[in-house]
C-alpha cells in the first residue's frame, strides 16, 4: 500500500510538472502566431491609412479601434517602443533569428526620439526598444542612442522640485505635473550611468524616486496618479488623477507602475527604502478587498460599479512581472512568486486572444483611460510587452532570493 501511495504521489507531481512545462510552451506558440500576424498587419494598415501629409510616419501598433481596426502610432507616442521591445523578448524566448531581425527593423523606427525633449516617456519608448536590444546584442550604436536619450530626458529635471516633469500638456490644469508612471522611465537613467560612468543620470533618478516616495503615496501605500508642484518653492500644489476614477481612488495601472518602479529602483541602488516601499505597495494590492479572485484588477480598485467594471490586463501583466523580480529580493519571495504565477495563469487562460484573432495582439481586456472612454476592454501593446517580460522572468527564476536581474 505504501508503495502504491508513493507511486501515486510521484505520478501526481510528474503530471503537475508536465502541466507547468506545457502551459508556457502553448503560450509561446500562441505568442509567435500572434506576432507573425501583427507583423503582417502593421505594414498593411500603414499603407491603407497612412499618416496625413506633413505628419510623422506611423511605425508601431498600439491597440484596436472599437470596430477592430489596427491603430498605429508615430515614434513620438509613448507606446511606440513596446512592439520592438516585445519582438526582442520574443527573440530571447525562442532564440529564433526572424524575431531578432524584425526587432531590429522596428527598433530603428524609434531612434528619432533620442532628441525629443518634449516628453518624459523616453524610458518607455527608448529603453524598452533600444535598451532591451542592447542587453541582447551589445550593439554600440544602441548604446549611443541610450546615452543620448538619457541626456535628453535629463533636461526635464527641475532641481527645486527634485523630479522630472511628466507632461507638457494641460498647462491650464497643472503647473509642474509628475505622474507615477514616470518611475519606469528612471531605468533609462540608471542604465546610462552604468554605460557611461556619468553619475549625473543616477543622481537625477534617485532624486525623482525620493520625491515621488515622499509625496505620491497615501498612508495605505496606494498612489496618487498626478502630483503637481510649484517650481518656485518645490512644494506640492495638489494631488489628483487623470486616468483614475477619482483623486483619492487607486487607479490600478498606477499602482502597478509604483510596484514595478520601486522594485527596479531597489535593484539599481540597493536602497532598502525602495524595497520596503515595493513590499508595501505589493501588500496594498494583494490584500485589497476589491482585487478579484483571479488577481487581474479592475481598471480602478475603487471604481463605483465593481464587479461590473472593466478589467485591466495590462495592470495585471505589469504587476506579475514586478512581483517576479521582487520575489528575488525579499523574505516574502515565495508569496510574491505564487501570486505572480496565479496572475499569469489567469492571463493565459482567460485573457489571451484566439490564434489568428485580434489582428495579432496577444492579451485582451485591457483598459487605457476609462474616464476618457478611450481604449476600454481592448488589447494594448504594452500589456503584451509586460506579459512576455513576466514569462521570461518566471522562466529564469532560480531559488527565491537568488536572482538580481533576469
Amino acid at each position: 500500500m505504501k508503495t502504491i501511495r508513493i507511486g501515486l504521489v510521484l505520478a501526481l507531481l510528474s503530471t503537475q510538472a508536465l502541466g507547468q512545462a506545457v502551459l508556457p510552451k502553448k503560450t509561446m506558440k500562441l505568442a509567435e502566431t500572434q506576432a507573425a500576424l501583427l507583423l503582417e498587419q502593421v505594414p498593411q494598415a500603414a499603407q491603407a491609412k497612412p499618416a496625413p501629409s506633413g505628419k510623422p510616419a506611423l511605425v508601431s501598433p498600439r491597440t484596436l479601434t472599437p470596430t477592430g481596426e489596427l491603430v498605429l502610432v508615430a515614434s513620438r507616442d509613448w507606446t511606440s517602443g513596446f512592439f520592438p521591445g516585445y519582438l526582442w523578448l520574443l527573440a530571447e524566448a525562442t532564440g529564433q533569428e526572424k524575431w531578432r531581425t524584425a526587432a531590429k527593423a522596428y527598433t530603428a523606427n524609434i531612434e528619432p526620439e533620442k532628441t525629443n525633449a518634449t516628453t518624459h516617456d523616453m524610458g518607455f519608448k527608448v529603453y524598452c526598444s533600444f535598451g532591451t536590444g542592447y542587453r541582447l546584442t551589445q550593439d554600440a550604436a544602441y548604446r549611443a542612442v541610450i546615452l543620448e536619450s538619457a541626456r535628453t530626458l535629463s533636461t526635464r529635471f527641475n532641481s527645486k522640485v527634485g523630479a522630472l516633469r511628466s507632461w507638457d500638456h494641460h498647462r491650464d490644469t497643472w503647473g509642474y505635473p509628475v505622474i507615477i508612471d514616470n518611475m519606469l522611465n528612471l531605468e533609462l537613467l540608471f542604465a546610462a550611468t552604468r554605460l557611461s560612468g556619468d553619475s549625473s543620470f543616477y543622481k537625477i533618478a534617485v532624486s525623482h524616486a525620493n520625491t515621488t516616495l515622499r509625496n505620491h503615496f497615501r498612508p495605505d501605500f496606494s498612489s496618487y496618479h498626478v502630483v503637481d508642484y510649484d517650481t518656485l518653492t518645490g512644494q506640492v500644489v495638489k494631488k489628483t488623477t487623470h486616468q483614475g476614477f477619482a483623486n483619492e481612488s487607486a487607479w490600478a495601472r498606477g499602482q502597478a507602475w509604483a510596484l514595478y518602479g520601486y522594485t527596479m529602483c531597489y535593484r539599481e541602488t540597493k536602497n532598502k527604502a525602495y524595497l520596503t516601499q515595493a513590499e508595501n505597495v505589493a501588500g496594498f494590492l494583494l490584500n485589497h478587498p476589491n482585487l478579484p479572485k483571479d488577481l487581474i484588477p479592475y481598471w480602478d480598485l475603487n471604481a463605483p460599479s465593481i464587479p461590473n467594471e472593466p478589467r485591466d490586463a495590462s495592470a495585471g501583466a505589469v504587476m506579475a512581472s514586478a512581483l517576479y523580480e521582487l520575489s528575488t529580493y525579499t523574505a516574502n519571495g515565495a508569496l510574491y512568486r505564487s501570486k505572480a504565477d496565479k496572475m499569469m495563469s489567469s492571463l493565459t487562460k482567460h485573457y489571451t486572444a484566439k490564434p489568428g484573432g485580434s489582428r495579432g495582439f496577444l492579451l485582451l481586456h485591457s483598459t487605457g483611460s476609462k474616464p476618457a472612454n478611450s481604449e476600454v476592454d481592448v488589447p494594448l501593446i504594452y500589456a503584451d510587452y509586460y506579459f512576455m517580460e513576466a514569462l521570461l522572468r518566471r522562466k529564469n527564476l532560480g531559488p527565491v532570493n537568488s536572482l538580481s536581474k533576469r
